[in-house]
């Protein structure tokens, strides 16, 4: 698979909502103030928190994609879905890792440049993704992998990750890819 068909769904899809619209907001706006304008520490705290946030949903982008390429042998873009469920890496504590990735730094990027149009942002694609995933994605991965994908949803959250991560039993559920085990969690 090619690093430039997973670079174009990446920049299209995630790359558009995390880069693009947001620098349009920020280069359209009269104020940037990094950390909200707050005084010291908070201001500091703020865009601190604001960087951590771009660097873990940027990690977590990454990561989700590289599962795509490798075990799902396709892109996250709905024209080039993956050819096999992943359960792997993140896909084992919650089903939508890439929204989580992409809220993240949305949520950073308003934090960091104190932005409440990005805020809003962020929560209009929350918002969207929630009327989206139940409507259209679930039912298009369960028609595309049947009882393995309603086994993985029935024990993996949707939004909100769970605290350990889900270990299929065997006949349960989709098998997790050979390999390495470690280098898949």
């Amino acid at each position: 698979m090619s690093t430039w068909r997973h670079l174009r769904a990446a920049l299209l899809l995630p790359g558009s909502v995390t880069i693009l619209i947001p620098a349009l907001i920020l280069w359209s706006s009269d104020s940037v103030e990094v950390g909200w304008g707050l005084a010291s520490p908070l201001g500091l705290l703020a865009a601190i928190a604001g960087l951590a946030l771009i660097a873990g949903g940027a990690a977590l982008w990454y990561r989700t994609v590289a599962l795509f390429a490798r075990i799902g042998e396709g892109t996250l873009a709905p024209w080039d879905p993956t050819q096999r469920l992943v359960v792997a890496g993140p896909y084992r504590y919650v089903r939508n890792p890439m929204i989580t990735a992409v809220l993240a730094v949305l949520l950073g990027e308003a934090a960091l440049f104190g932005s409440g149009s990005v805020l809003i942002l962020a929560g209009s694609f929350l918002a969207v993704n929630a009327i989206w995933f139940p409507l259209v994605e679930e039912p298009g991965l369960e028609r595309r992998f049947g009882d393995d994908y309603l086994a993985y949803k029935r024990n993996v959250p949707r939004w909100l990750p769970s605290l350990r991560p889900w270990d299929p039993p065997p006949g349960d559920a989709p098998v997790l890819p050979t390999g390495d085990a470690h280098d898949l969690r």
